[in-house]
């Protein structure tokens, strides 16, 4: 009876050893169906260890370079599973992105957010007072919407430009671009930088300090290829600017911003470090705006179904279409003048960025995109 006990415990230590043994022997797990993160630098593979075709990625390459401004494709990334797959020339070029930087700032509310320091129904006049007298219920929420009404004194149409071009945005004028708040969607320059002067003074630093310390640096953003321009201080702290224009803008190179790209991509979790909630990065890239909002004449762009907290997302337009039809609906982005924009599309575990100087050349218009990134899609053998 003895040697049968000592025989069964025999096999049972054996059979579970080799329960042990068996995933070492397992093939390894394919490098597409795992998410990595670069360090110092990005990991670079052939598009095929990603489960794209790289023929047919050429070719919707080649459509987005036949259909760009001479700057072409050379600051093009496109970033997989955390895998550099395709890079231009030129992806350390540095320069401003003009209103790209929007997203940047919107980004540094959900931050504040998540500190309990702010809502997105916080009172704008709480911190800034100048805005009590005209502006008393403007909230974080209409300025991220865009649907403040913010009118700034020199806010008067500069030629063509016509959507907040002020130099002096934290002057507020006193009749507002319309009212209540809330009731119309107007894309506004001098609303965005009033916006990044609320949250300086919320943060209680520059919002460039607080992005460095919090989201840059952690996602090994090398310093010396991106800048926040500001404009100087304001009641004694540096402003930087919320918009993007008079060139206060954030300056990047294509590689740093896909890094942080890949952030949202991941849902704001950097390896295994949560930087900003995954329910903001959700709810600030869904559509806030909706497409029966009424859109104001002097609006420099329309939002309406397609505007999350200072993403463009791709939901459906007013006139029943999407942004992008060719991208799946989940996709979003940064936008700004000068063909800079920085796509995120969730359900192909990608982030594509196309910089570029040549707007006043060619405009990458939306239906190009959406051609460009439909030939992407179907590039992908793994889904």
């Amino acid at each position: 009876m003895k040697q049968t006990r000592l025989w069964i415990i025999f096999i049972l230590i054996t059979y579970s050893f080799c329960f042990m043994i068996v995933p070492l022997d397992r093939p390894a797990v394919a490098a597409s169906s795992t998410m990595v993160f670069p360090g110092q630098r990005w990991q670079e593979t052939k598009p095929e260890a990603q489960g794209v075709d790289s023929t047919k990625l050429k070719a919707a390459v080649s459509y987005l370079k036949n259909n760009s401004g001479p700057d072409g494709v050379k600051e093009l990334v496109i970033i997989r599973n955390g895998y550099m797959i395709w890079k231009g020339a030129d992806i350390d070029k540095m320069h401003g992105v003009w209103s790209l930087t929007k997203s940047f700032t919107s980004t540094v509310l959900g931050l504040l957010i998540d500190d309990n320091k702010a809502t997105l129904d916080t009172l704008a006049k709480d911190y800034v007072p100048s805005m009590a007298e005209v502006y008393p219920d403007i909230t974080l929420r209409h300025f991220t919407t865009m649907t403040s009404g913010y009118y700034a004194i020199g806010d008067d149409s500069s030629g063509s430009y016509k959507h907040g071009p002020s130099r002096t945005p934290f002057k507020p004028a006193q009749t507002p671009l319309f009212k209540p708040p809330g009731s119309r969607y107007a894309y506004w320059d001098s609303a965005m930088n009033q916006f990044a002067n609320v949250l300086t003074h919320i943060a209680d630093e520059p919002i460039e300090a607080l992005f460095k310390k919090r989201f840059a640096d952690p996602i090994g953003m090398d310093r010396a290829k991106w800048d926040w321009g500001d404009f100087g201080k304001i009641d004694g702290i540096v402003v930087n600017g919320g918009s993007g224009n008079s060139n206060k803008h954030i300056r990047i190179s294509a590689r740093e911003l896909a890094r942080f790209g890949h952030l949202f991509l991941n849902r704001g979790k950097w390896k295994n470090k949560q930087l900003i909630s995954a329910s903001w990065v959700d709810i600030a890239t869904k559509t806030h705006v909706p497409a029966s909002m009424p859109l104001e004449s002097l609006s420099g762009a329309d939002g309406r179904g397609v505007y999350g907290y200072n993403w463009w997302v791709n939901g459906i337009k007013s006139n029943g279409k999407r942004n992008w039809p060719g991208a799946p609906p989940g996709t979003y982005t940064a936008s700004g003048y000068n063909n800079n924009d920085m796509f995120v599309i969730p359900k192909w575990k990608m982030v594509i960025v196309r910089l570029g100087l040549d707007q006043s050349e060619f405009r990458i218009t939306n239906a190009i995109y959406s051609t460009f990134l439909e030939k992407v899609g179907k590039a992908i053998t793994e889904k």
